[in-house]
């Protein structure tokens, strides 16, 4: 209403429309609106337009939302089939798409249930003696003087704090990752457990219990594995403070090529074993402290199951066959022999090792997992 009555007093418009932030046409447009209807014309006018083009009739959306009452487990596409039977060509029957959102609008849709998994980590030991407890970890990535990623794979006994592993890798893949811990079994031995955050490889989101292949093959050796909880690096906190020293020491500056950052890495390990006093530790060195574990690394032998009725191999798409009915397992279990309880008519237990994962229903043809059984052996 200012606006237009300092107009009516004589003002220029373009002044006073720089002054009120509009453009002249705006301007003109409100001063226009104004001669015509006066000052209810100012106010503001609903947007809503004055008809729509496509709007569904009244008749055919109460039809759809009957038809959804009477058949509260059919979805939209089979919905449509009926009112197209129903109504044949008398009225225009709408997309699949267009009932589907007349009956989200009514509530009539039940938001699809996540199915991706949120990791919850494991239960921890408390790791007190060497080789109870190993700690692994890839240090973020950085880049070599070539223009390369590294990628340090690093291990720690979580009692000696001594530093198993710290490896100069391409990449997080399975394989570097597999190469890298034979190596380091075969001149260590065993871990009665391994911690590990729940990123790769370590972990899979989209697997079962969120195994991956490489802690499967721990898993086939003896080896306990542990997660800690996503958002926790403090239960691995000991490890990631040895990562801190690892970065200042070795990656400011960094190396020109992968030889060169392994030797560096080799040369902080071994001052970091053997020359670094650890309060901890009472001021010792952590190579005072860490023995080699007693248990050798021997491969990974059969698996067998005498207190089950059957056995059964895991395809390589990570299923298992009953009964000529297929049943979705895991596939980072592909290979791996399972062991099969039956425990009622058409229900069966399945296992894998010592740790039972779930029952299969024949009649659902699906596994329904238990609650995750993996995390340290209590004694």
């Amino acid at each position: 209403m200012r606006f237009v009555s300092r107009l009516l007093e004589g003002e220029e418009m373009s002044y006073l429309c720089r002054e009120f932030g509009i453009s002249r046409k705006t301007g003109y447009k409100i001063y226009d609106r104004y001669k015509e209807c006066g000052l209810e014309a100012l106010t503001d006018r609903p947007r809503r337009p004055y008809r729509y083009g496509n709007q569904l009739p009244m008749q055919v959306e109460s039809a759809i939302v009957q038809l959804k009452r009477e058949k509260p487990h059919w979805g939209a596409r089979k919905l449509r089939e009926l009112l197209l039977r129903k109504f044949s060509s008398e009225v225009r029957v709408p997309a699949v798409s267009t009932i589907h959102a007349v009956l989200d609008r009514h509530g009539l849709v039940e938001p699809m249930k996540g199915r991706r998994p949120r990791a919850k980590g494991t239960p921890l030991s408390t790791g007190q003696h060497p080789n109870d407890l190993w700690c692994v970890d890839f240090k973020g990535e950085f880049l070599l003087g070539n223009r390369r990623y590294c990628y340090p794979l690093t291990v720690t006994d979580h009692a000696a704090r001594f530093v198993l592993l710290c490896e100069a890798l391409e990449s997080t893949r399975e394989e570097t990752a597999f190469t890298a811990f034979e190596g380091l079994f075969k001149e260590r031995g065993l871990p009665t457990g391994i911690r590990s955050d729940n990123g790769v490889p370590f972990a899979s989101p989209n697997a079962l219990f969120g195994l991956s292949k490489l802690s499967v093959w721990w898993l086939r050796l003896g080896i306990d594995i542990e997660r800690i909880k996503p958002g926790k690096p403090q239960q691995n906190g000991r490890h990631e403070r040895m990562h801190l020293t690892l970065k200042k020491e070795t990656t400011r500056p960094a190396r020109a090529n992968f030889l060169q950052q392994q030797a560096e890495f080799d040369r902080w390990a071994t001052e970091f074993n053997q020359e670094r006093p650890h309060q901890a530790l009472g001021m010792q060195f952590p190579a005072d402290v860490y023995k080699p574990s007693v248990r050798p690394y021997n491969g990974i032998g059969e698996l067998h199951y005498p207190f089950h009725d059957r056995t059964i191999l895991v395809t390589t798409c990570g299923r298992i066959c009953i009964h000529r009915k297929k049943i979705n397992v895991s596939h980072v279990l592909q290979g791996q022999t399972l062991g099969l309880k039956e425990v009622d008519e058409n229900t069966w237990l399945v296992s894998f090792m010592d740790y039972d994962l779930g029952y299969v229903d024949l009649d659902e043809k699906a596994l329904q997992p238990l609650e995750n059984p993996f995390g340290p052996h209590k004694v």
